[in-house]
């Protein structure tokens, strides 16, 4: 997709958090109605057809879109966030990141297995954090899961679409 705009307005910001790292910051983009109508129509358009019913926002910056789509879609919103955010009964998943291990948690009542779940996040890089979305979300056992992010960083040797893996559908509105 690589609309212009959005590249226009999406801001880099080098050696941050550490040095090496060109930081993609989709704040930019938030604070902009007209990038947000757009990342709402292109998502939209992404996905009208496919029936989705749930949209996984991943903390915290999934929450921004995921919220949006879901609305769009006339679908719900799970939070999928860091332990002890929740306060419902949960499961969860640990997965290794760039800077460490983390972990993540879904309500354990918030996904059924009639869904047709939309996994989103604002970044696809190494693919940690959505692998283990991924995998807490197909404990649920849903119909359908799909994955897409704003952005995929691919320019730096990342590989995260194929840490991931093949067998979910993955789409971005920014390749760079």
């Amino acid at each position: 997709m690589n609309n212009q705009y959005l590249l226009d307005n999406l801001r880099s910001i080098p050696d941050f958090p550490k040095k090496g790292i060109n930081f993609r910051d989709v704040t930019t983009l938030f604070k902009n109605a007209k990038c947000l109508e757009i990342m709402e129509a292109e998502m939209y358009e992404l996905y009208k057809h496919r029936g989705i019913s749930k949209v996984v926002g991943i903390e915290s910056r999934g929450f921004v879109m995921g919220s949006a789509i879901a609305r769009k879609l006339n679908a719900g919103l799970v939070m999928c966030r860091k332990p002890g955010k929740l306060p419902a009964e949960t499961i969860s998943e640990t997965y290794t990141k760039e800077y460490g291990v983390d972990t993540i948690e879904i309500h354990k009542d918030a996904i059924t297995e009639d869904d047709i779940v939309l996994i989103h996040d604002d970044l696809l890089a190494t693919g940690g954090s959505l692998k283990a979305a991924l995998n807490l979300v197909k404990k649920f056992h849903p119909k359908k899961v799909y994955i897409n992010t704003l952005i995929e960083i691919r320019d730096e040797g990342l590989k995260g679409r194929e840490f991931i893996g093949d067998d979910v559908e993955i789409t971005t509105l920014l390749s760079l």
